[in-house]
């Protein structure tokens, strides 16, 4: 079951031209990433950067995320494809669960299928929100 999630204006921009720009020139192993987060934008509540909610997951937003299942908590900040890098916990909005906790808010429960079934997450804190933060420019 799919909820609504909320994203900013200028994020859903930028990621529908990223969307475009992958399909022309990207690989083929992104497709299925691609179709995903384009049902996510195109079933979002698109919002204004100075209205979307404080708790909301938006794009360059860091969090941390506790799996339930195993208990391990861990932080990352959800970036454009060019600045993702594993060392530093920053993870793709292509990666599957970067395109899977999109929009999502403090508190909620990301149900994220991997291979073998279903991981289940839960955004324990948001740590750091561009817009919150008054950083619209990123």
């Amino acid at each position: 079951m799919s909820r609504k999630i909320s994203i900013t204006a200028v994020d859903r921009e930028r990621l529908l031209k990223l969307i475009n720009k992958e399909r022309e020139f990207g690989s083929a192993k992104n497709k299925d990433y691609l179709k995903d987060l384009e049902h996510e934008l195109n079933g979002a509540d698109v919002v204004p950067s100075e209205k979307i909610p404080g708790d909301a997951i938006t794009m360059n937003s860091r969090i941390l995320l506790k799996d339930l299942e195993t208990g391990e908590e861990t932080v990352y900040t959800l970036v454009y494809p060019e600045d993702a890098d594993l060392l530093e916990d920053k993870i793709s909005i292509l990666a599957p669960v970067g395109t899977a906790i999109l929009g999502y808010l403090e508190g909620d429960i990301i149900d994220w299928k991997v291979p073998g079934g279903v991981v289940r997450f839960k955004v324990e804190k948001l740590l750091y929100q561009p817009e919150a933060a008054g950083d619209y420019h990123l």
